[in-house]
C-alpha cells in the first residue's frame, strides 16, 4: 500500500453508511486514523452496516447529522449518495475543512495501475470485461468501485504491478481532488440524474472529472459516436482515443477492445472472453420459462436508455414491469422501441405516475402496488412465447435498498411463481 502513513492520527469524519462508508472507516481506523462516521437515517440496515465497523472506538451518530462531527474534523469523506448540496457538506465549507470521495481515499493508498470506467449506461459490463480480458491475460486485477465491491476495501491487498479496474459514478467523481487514473473511459452520456444535476451540462461536467489529474502518459477513451463526447477531446492533457461500435461486437465490446489495444493485449485473448462471458446479475439476467413464458431479471436498468437497450434486445412480445424513484429523465425515449413490442407496461413505485403520464395512448398500462403483484399481474397477462421484462427506469430507493435487493426480490417472486393451469 502506497502512503500507509497518510492518515494516521489524522481526524476522519465519513458522510454515509453504506457499503464505501463501512469500508472507508475500517480501512482509516486500520492506519491509525481517528475515525467517526455520520448517518442521517437510523434503520435495520443502518444499524447493521454499524455492526460491521471493525472497532466501538470509531465514533458513530445515526438519524441526524451533528456540527460538531464536521468541525471536529480534519478531513470529510463523503459517500456516492451524499450530494455536495448536503447540510455536513455545507458545514465543511463553513469550517474550512476538506472534503473528498471514498475514491479518493482508495487512489491515495492504492500502488496498482487504475483504470476507471464512467458513463450512464454500460459501466458495470464494460468494467466486469476488462476485469476479466486482464485475469485471462494472467493479470493480478481487482474489480470495484460503484460496481459493489468498494475501492477501499481491496485496496490494501493490492500491490505494484496490479490492475484495479473501477466503476466510478459521476456523484463519485464530485469529490475527487488528485485521483488520477492510467485509462479513464467515458462510454456514453444519457439523460440521468436529472433529480440531482440541474441540467445535462451539470452531469457532463461531473463526468469529466474523470480525466480532470490525467497527463500526457494517460490515457482518456471516448466514445466516437456520442456527439456529447466527440467534442471535449481538447480538454484533456492525457492520449484520447475513440472507439467505434465495430462490426458484429456491441458498444460495450467494442470499448473494451479498445482499451486492449491500449494495453497490448492479443484481441483472439478478448474474443474469447466474450464468447465466455455468461454476462451480469441483475442486467438482462435470465431466469426460468414458464409455460412459455420467459422472465428477464433487468433490475440494474435505472434508466430509462437502459430499458430501451433492454426492449431491443428481447426477441418476443413483451410485458414490461417498471417503476421506482424518479431521476428526471425523460421516459418517452422507450416509446419507439416499445410500440408494437411491448402489450403492456405495468407500474409501481413513486414514480409510476410520471410513467404512466409519458407512456399513456401508446403503451397499455396497469398500476401495481407492489413488485410481487406486478409479477403475478404480469404472468397472468402473458401468452406462451411472450417475455415478462423487469427493466425499472428508476432508482430503488423507494422501495429496496439497492438494484441488487430488488433483482433479488424479482428472482424470488419469479422461482415461487405457481405455474398456470
Amino acid at each position: 500500500m502506497r502512503n500507509s502513513g497518510y492518515f494516521k492520527n489524522k481526524k476522519v469524519t465519513i458522510v454515509g453508511l453504506a457499503r464505501s462508508g463501512v469500508a472507508c472507516a475500517n480501512l482509516l481506523y486500520s492506519l491509525g486514523a481517528i475515525v467517526s462516521v455520520t448517518e442521517n437515517k437510523d434503520n435495520a440496515q443502518t444499524r447493521e452496516a454499524s455492526a460491521k465497523l471493525c472497532s466501538q472506538e470509531i465514533s458513530v451518530e445515526m438519524g441526524k447529522h451533528s456540527r460538531n462531527f464536521i468541525n471536529n474534523a480534519d478531513l470529510v469523506v463523503i459517500s456516492p449518495g451524499v450530494p455536495l448540496t448536503s447540510e455536513p457538506i455545507k458545514w465543511a465549507a463553513q469550517f474550512n475543512k476538506p472534503v473528498i470521495s471514498e475514491i479518493e481515499v482508495g487512489s491515495i493508498l492504492c500502488p496498482a495501475r487504475i483504470i476507471a470506467v464512467t458513463g450512464a449506461n454500460g459501466k458495470t459490463t464494460v468494467t466486469t470485461l476488462i476485469g476479466c480480458v486482464l485475469k485471462e491475460a494472467k493479470k493480478n486485477v481487482f474489480v470495484c468501485g460503484n460496481i459493489g465491491k468498494p475501492f477501499c476495501g481491496d485496496v490494501g491487498q493490492m500491490q505494484e504491478g496490479d490492475f484495479v479496474l473501477l466503476e466510478v459514478s459521476s456523484f463519485q467523481l464530485e469529490a475527487i481532488k488528485d485521483f488520477k487514473p492510467q485509462i479513464a473511459i467515458i462510454l456514453n452520456l444519457t439523460p440521468n440524474h436529472l433529480d440531482r444535476y440541474n441540467n445535462m451540462q451539470e452531469y457532463l461536467d461531473a463526468k469529466k472529472r474523470i480525466f480532470l489529474n490525467q497527463d500526457h502518459d494517460d490515457f482518456l477513451v471516448l466514445n466516437a459516436e456520442d456527439h456529447a463526447l466527440s467534442g471535449i477531446k481538447g480538454e484533456a492533457n492525457s492520449k484520447v482515443v475513440f472507439f467505434n461500435k465495430r462490426q458484429g461486437f456491441n458498444s460495450n465490446q467494442s470499448a473494451v477492445l479498445c482499451v486492449g489495444k491500449i494495453l497490448g493485449l492479443d484481441e483472439g485473448l478478448m474474443l474469447k472472453v466474450f464468447s465466455e462471458f455468461k454476462g451480469i446479475e441483475h442486467r438482462m439476467e435470465e431466469l426460468r420459462q414458464i409455460k412459455g413464458v420467459r422472465f428477464i431479471n433487468d433490475s440494474k436498468a435505472t434508466t430509462a436508455d437502459s430499458a430501451v437497450w433492454a426492449i431491443n434486445n428481447v426477441n418476443a412480445p413483451i410485458i414490461l414491469i417498471a417503476g421506482g424513484r424518479h431521476k428526471g429523465i425523460d421516459y418517452r425515449v422507450i416509446l419507439e422501441p416499445a410500440r408494437g413490442k411491448v402489450k403492456k407496461a405495468i407500474l409501481i413505485g413513486e414514480a409510476k405516475e410520471k410513467i404512466a403520464a409519458s407512456l399513456r395512448g401508446e403503451i397499455q398500462i396497469e398500476m401495481s402496488a407492489s413488485l410481487e403483484d406486478a409479477v403475478k399481474r404480469a404472468y397472468g397477462l402473458a401468452e406462451p412465447g411472450y417475455t415478462v421484462l423487469f427493466s425499472p427506469m428508476c432508482s430503488s430507493y423507494d422501495m429496496f435498498k439497492d438494484y441488487e435487493e430488488r433483482g433479488r426480490e424479482f428472482k424470488r417472486i419469479v422461482a415461487e411463481l405457481v405455474p398456470k393451469n
